[in-house]
């Protein structure tokens, strides 16, 4: 991860609909939920919730996978641990305790 594409991931976030379609599909892993359904528990337009998915997943916080006709969406939590560990790489004058973070298994 690099500067770029942090920044590129957390202007993704930096959405309410975009926030809260990541934060559902972190709960709904690994199973992940079909396009249509994220809309619908969101209350959102299905084009609308398109363009949302398309977002996240262009900066690779989340991934669709076409089943039939059916697009299902997880969220990429490998990526997500690695934006977090770029964020705190550096934290609090290397304290032990944060350096253990990056070499844990979020």
């Amino acid at each position: 991860m690099n500067s770029d594409d942090t920044i590129a991931a957390l202007s993704a976030l930096a959405q309410r609909t975009r926030l809260e379609t990541f934060r559902l599909l972190v709960r709904h892993e690994p199973e992940g939920l079909a396009a249509g359904e994220v809309a619908r528990l969101l209350g959102v337009p299905q084009n609308t919730m398109s363009t949302h998915l398309g977002v996240l997943a262009r900066v690779g916080l989340v991934s669709g996978n076409r089943q039939s006709r059916t697009v299902i969406y997880r969220a990429d939590l490998d990526r997500f641990r690695d934006l977090t560990l770029y964020l705190v790489k550096d934290c609090c004058g290397g304290d032990a305790k944060w350096r253990a973070l990056e070499d844990s298994n979020l």
